[in-house]
């Protein structure tokens, strides 16, 4: 079963580090903070917006 995850939700999410814009990656199931270098997952369909969950990414 595929989570689906709000678009109104991931319209109003930023980044909590940088207060940035959030690209949602759909095949990894994260959204992606480019100017913090983090991917925040999301878990059965819900956005977990912690830094130290995040993953540190390469641009």
């Amino acid at each position: 079963m595929t989570q689906v995850v709000d678009r109104k939700l991931l319209e109003t999410l930023v980044c909590p580090v940088t207060r940035g814009v959030l690209v949602y990656d759909r095949e990894a199931k994260e959204l992606i903070s480019r100017n913090a270098g983090l991917a925040y997952p999301v878990t059965e369909g819900v956005p977990v917006m912690l830094p130290e969950v995040a993953r540190q990414i390469d641009d």
